[in-house]
């Protein structure tokens, strides 16, 4: 279900009611891909409910280029809601995932790629109440760069 930055707070309250286990990750997920699924699967294992933070088009911008997204923050949303282990899709506008994991105080906060848990945006916050911070590999050579790579005809050898 795609949700308002505004919703997911009482999403959660609801949610801790039922002793369910709260999981949280984000990303731009911009050009889905098998890294993508096998990532949004292994962090659905870690608790009951996923919440996906999605970065915004303009966040995205910042953060990787004028040239991107290539999917706007709408189909992106869409895309990810139909993921069978994504629960809960929040866009987000900042560059980084702070203030929505402050707001949703997830069980698990995960991660994917080569960063340290003290790397990771939230990690410190989530540590403090006791929650769990999760690092997942990457899956080789799957990335939405490499795709955009191809696509222009780069060689990624």
């Amino acid at each position: 279900m795609i949700v308002d930055f505004n919703e997911i707070e009482q999403i959660c309250n609801s949610l801790r009611k039922q002793n369910k286990k709260i999981v949280f990750t984000n990303g731009c997920f911009d050009i889905l891909h098998r890294g993508h699924i096998e990532y949004l699967s292994k962090t659905k294992e870690f608790g009951d409910v996923l919440i996906v933070g999605l970065n915004s088009d303009e966040s995205v911008q910042r953060l990787k280029g004028m040239d991107r997204p290539i999917n706007s923050q709408e189909d992106r949303a869409s895309i990810l809601d139909a993921l069978k282990p994504v629960d809960y899709v929040v866009i987000f506008e900042e560059d980084t995932p702070l203030r929505l994991i402050q707001v949703i105080k997830p069980d698990v906060l995960v991660k994917g790629g080569d960063y340290r848990i003290d790397e990771i945006v939230g990690s410190e916050f989530v540590i403090s109440y006791g929650g769990d911070v999760r690092v997942i590999p990457f899956v080789e050579g799957k990335s939405t760069t490499k795709i955009i790579q191809k696509i222009k005809g780069i060689n990624t050898g």
